[in-house]
């Protein structure tokens, strides 16, 4: 089963081509991390998947169909995450307040949404958070809520925008695990934008890098070296593995590090 099929696929934005005639295949049971410098079309690929994009030309299909909007079939955790703030809002509340997908509010729940919504806390080991107020959470246990708001209606398809944005390194790793167990377990396929390669080693099954409107995808050895990734940057970008991690050079400047704190779709290259 194929998840997403781009055939020739060009998306622009406000006139700007960010996708130019890309061709991928993702299989329905697969983990692949989505990299790329700033504005190189990683958030734009998953609001087009959405069906919130239209495409310029060639041919997009999501489980075989046009993208479409509120497809039941996807999970979505947008870069951009609001969470309401408020002292007496349980870690539930929030998963309950966008469990009918239209807008945020507390609804009357039928038996099978709350069991969906008791589901989805087990799976992501939240159930001790349901009963906490959001306002004494850290960052790595409102992730795991956010995690779980994606489960909602057991989506095919989690389409990722930064899950690790704000994290320390250990919980870094533990999401990591964690999306790759429910990956796994769940036999769905996960597409997980990031600005570092590091955290997802081990853990995704390809790569989908972006960059000047060219996809390259594949493993992590065919697309993270140096004669791929200078194609697609347009400039000399050198490869460097040290210690079971993979720098990505241009001169002496990291490019993961100029792409850390990416925000959606700016039009500002790191090099």
């Amino acid at each position: 089963m194929t998840a997403i099929s781009c055939q020739k696929v060009t998306i622009a934005i406000a006139g700007r081509v960010v996708l130019n005639a890309i061709d991928l295949e993702i299989g329905g049971h697969e983990l692949i991390g989505v990299l790329g410098p700033n504005g190189a079309g990683k958030t734009t690929l998953l609001r087009t998947i959405l069906g919130l994009v239209a495409i310029r030309s060639g041919t997009l299909q999501v489980f075989g169909k046009p993208p479409s909007t509120g497809n039941p079939a996807i999970g979505y955790m947008p870069q951009s995450r609001v969470t309401p703030d408020g002292g007496r809002l349980r870690g539930r509340d929030v998963i309950a307040a966008t469990a009918r997908g239209e807008r945020w509010g507390l609804p009357w729940l039928d038996a099978a949404t709350r069991r969906d919504i008791d589901w989805a806390l087990e799976r992501v080991g939240a159930r001790d958070l349901a009963r906490r107020p959001l306002a004494a959470m850290s960052g790595g246990e409102r992730q795991r809520l956010l995690l779980a708001q994606t489960l909602l209606g057991r989506p095919k398809l989690l389409l990722l925008d930064e899950p690790l944005v704000n994290l320390d390194p250990r919980h870094q790793g533990e999401m990591v695990a964690l999306i790759r167990e429910l990956q796994r377990d769940l036999g769905i396929t996960v597409l997980f934008c990031t600005h570092e390669l590091n955290p997802l080693l081990g853990a995704m099954d390809r790569v989908l890098y972006l960059g000047g409107g060219q996809a390259a995808l594949g493993t992590v050895e065919e697309v993270i070296n140096s004669a791929v990734l200078s194609r697609l940057y347009g400039a000399a970008i050198e490869v460097i593995s040290h210690r079971g991690r993979i720098f990505v050079m241009s001169g002496n400047q990291e490019l993961d590090r100029c792409n850390h704190g990416d925000h959606a779709e700016s039009h500002h290259a790191p090099v």
